[in-house]
């Protein structure tokens, strides 16, 4: 048994010592018109999953369904905690996990990521083994017929309708801003993404499908555990 919360404290008392803690990190905010709020707590806790799938070692821990999201104010059912309390959270629960060999924190959602890496420094600082790892686009090329968009567009659609197809409000799909995010950064710094993408996507969705979204997740899922293995070593 992989799932943490099914656990009782005698059984944790047994394995910790040997075990990863993988820890999903996601965010509720919103996803174009066509995906869910959770949309990134999903996906974080799936791969999370997936990872102790091919690691004995690994041990899931319930997902913080909270991030950074302040670039998607203005779009109702965003809910934001902030950089500076995600980092005092994370950190936090790190520091109560030091019964376990190390942690892993899988991100889901891109503006979580210096909030996670302040937390990470510090704890590693105070001697606790952290990993931060999220989804990166380099790991997606070759899938698709164009490269990774931003933003409840191609990707994130086809993971979800393999994933939770019945979240995915396929008949209200449409497109967003198609413009690259490096080319967005400053636009999406000032103004979030109200201001560039009316909709909230910032990509396309169009030729999305269960078939690709599952070749995402396994390209994703491999990069996952190559960097947790070049980290912790192989399992015993």
């Amino acid at each position: 048994m992989t799932d943490l919360a099914s656990l009782s404290w005698p059984e944790l008392a047994e394995r910790a010592a040997g075990s990863i803690l993988a820890v999903p990190v996601g965010s509720t905010e919103q996803h174009g018109p066509h995906l869910p709020l959770a949309t990134d707590t999903l996906l974080a806790g799936a791969l999370a999953e997936g990872l102790a799938g091919c690691r004995p070692d690994v041990l899931v821990a319930p997902a913080l369904p909270y991030g950074s999201s302040g670039e998607h104010a203005g779009f109702p059912g965003t809910l934001s905690i902030g950089r500076e309390a995600l980092e005092l959270v994370v950190l936090e629960l790190v520091r109560s996990a030091d019964a376990f060999a190390g942690v892993v924190l899988v991100s889901g959602h891109g503006g979580n990521a210096d909030p996670l890496d302040r937390a990470a420094r510090t704890a590693t600082a105070e001697g606790r083994s952290v990993l931060v790892w999220a989804p990166r686009a380099a790991s997606l090329a070759g899938l698709g017929d164009r490269p990774p968009d931003g933003h409840a567009g191609w990707v994130e659609t086809s993971i979800l309708l393999d994933l939770a197809p019945g979240t995915v409000r396929s008949s209200r799909a449409e497109a967003g801003n198609p413009r690259p995010l490096a080319e967005l950064a400053g636009e999406l710094r000032t103004g979030g993404v109200a201001a560039v993408s009316p909709n909230g996507v910032l990509g396309d969705p169009a030729g999305a499908g269960p078939e690709l979204g599952r070749a995402c997740l396994e390209a994703l899922l491999a990069d996952l555990a190559a960097t947790v293995a070049a980290r912790f070593g192989e399992p015993r």
